[in-house]
């Protein structure tokens, strides 16, 4: 028996399809957001406040791959965490604007926000072998990484989509057990053999 499923179902079947497809592509895109650049070698990081602005903006992404400290001069943008006499706590993102090197061979950086009128009041060192330096950047996509690191709207873009996927799983079951019961209440059709 075939149950024929009227016109505005069928249109709520498709839209539902259509939205798990889009949203499941959508976690797929995000999950190699994630592990993609990584296996190119780059580090990526968000660009969360305006120092730069003019070069990039707040929400992009910076994409890094790490260098010797030694090959790194002035023009460069790394990524680095600011001496602690600085009070800063978090990353900064800046230019380097000059390099010093001293008798014991240590190089001393100086680093200005691109948006800033004045350098950073602090010079530091880099005490390991290698430093990410930016390569690229991409624009607005690390709002996307900021909506993900809020709890709730990580709920919500987890819970939404798996709803989703368990209503049209329901939906599904729910056709099949009301095409079972309309087979088992169908009445049996006998056929009778005359002869000749």
């Amino acid at each position: 028996m075939v149950v024929h499923q009227s016109r505005p179902v069928r249109l709520v079947t498709r839209a539902s399809r259509l939205v798990v497809n889009l949203a499941l592509g959508v976690v797929v895109l995000v999950a190699a957001s994630f592990v993609v650049p990584g296996l190119l070698g780059f580090e990526r990081y968000v660009i969360v406040g305006g120092s730069m602005s003019g070069t990039f903006e707040r929400g992009s992404v910076a994409f890094e791959r790490l260098v010797p400290v030694a090959d790194l001069e002035v023009g460069d943008i790394i990524t680095y965490q600011p001496p602690a006499e600085s009070g800063l706590t978090t990353l900064v993102t800046h230019r380097i604007v000059a390099v010093r090197e001293t008798r014991r061979g240590e190089h001393l950086f100086r680093t200005q926000g691109d948006a800033n009128a004045q350098a950073d009041p602090w010079t530091f060192s880099l005490p390991e072998g290698q430093q990410p330096r930016v390569d690229f950047t991409v624009p607005l996509v690390g709002h996307a990484f900021m909506a993900i690191a809020d709890r709730e709207t990580r709920m919500l873009l987890v819970g939404v989509p798996a709803g989703l996927v368990c209503l049209w799983g329901l939906g599904d079951l729910a056709r099949l057990l009301v095409g079972l019961r309309r087979r088992q209440h169908a009445p049996h059709s006998s056929l009778t053999l005359q002869g000749a």
